[in-house]
């Protein structure tokens, strides 16, 4: 029998989330909120969760990830926490792929069995005040893009902003374990974000496999008040 794995203290405990309403199609996909101002270093040792540097708050919103990736991995049967490489990215165990994501109080992570999944990337991000998507429209955006947003009312131009800053960091997420290569805001466009449905373009070749050109669905939702995105690359 699996033992319940308590939260860190601090941490709300992990919640099964799914927003939105297309099926999760074998993915796990936890929630909780966290408070850097209760962290207590044991649980690192407790929850078997390498320490990391930092201050308070990097080190809890660690712990509340890896909390997160731990429980998601136990919905498939798995009692292992994820590790940490060298690029500071998480290593999944064998047979699994997931992303971990944190803002602003909140933590979440999502894993799928590799038999189903490829890469996953998932993103949690604060919305833009309207001053700080005006200042970096021109780095997040491409050209294509910042003319597409000309068509969108004005005081809806922070939100795909924030969208599109969301998004490419997902798809970053998604793509770098599998290429090894990084990129960056240029280097991609969002073709089109609606009803929680997204398109991606590669503008950049990264593999032999992923070309310029080569487009990934994306999905996004509204949750706690921060925008959340997911890019997963399906198996086969």
């Amino acid at each position: 029998m699996t033992h319940t794995l308590l939260p860190p203290r601090g941490c709300s405990e992990a919640l099964s989330d799914w927003p939105w309403s297309v099926a999760a199609n074998g993915l796990s996909l936890q929630r909780c909120q966290f408070d850097p101002a209760l962290l207590d270093g044991s649980d690192f040792a407790r929850l078997r969760i390498g320490t990391v540097p930092g201050v308070a708050k990097r080190q809890m919103e660690y712990l509340a990830g890896r909390y997160c990736a731990a429980i998601a991995l136990r919905s498939f049967g798995c009692l292992n926490v994820p590790g940490r490489g060298d690029d500071r990215a998480p290593l999944w165990p064998p047979g699994f792929c997931g992303s971990i994501s944190h803002s602003q109080g909140v933590a979440l992570a999502v894993v799928g069995r590799q038999s189903a999944w490829r890469s996953l990337g998932l993103d949690l991000e604060a919305q833009l005040s309207d001053d700080r998507a005006r200042r970096l429209c021109a780095e997040i955006l491409t050209p294509a893009e910042q003319q597409r947003l000309q068509a969108l009312p004005d005081d809806a131009h922070a939100a795909r902003v924030s969208l599109t800053f969301s998004l490419k960091e997902s798809l970053f997420k998604a793509l770098y374990p599998l290429t090894g290569v990084r990129f960056y805001f240029q280097d991609a466009e969002l073709l089109m974000a609606d009803r929680g449905i997204a398109q991606l373009r590669l503008l950049k070749t990264l593999s032999a496999e992923w070309t310029a050109g080569c487009e990934l669905p994306a999905h996004h939702a509204e949750i706690d008040g921060q925008l959340l995105s997911l890019v997963a690359v399906a198996a086969g």
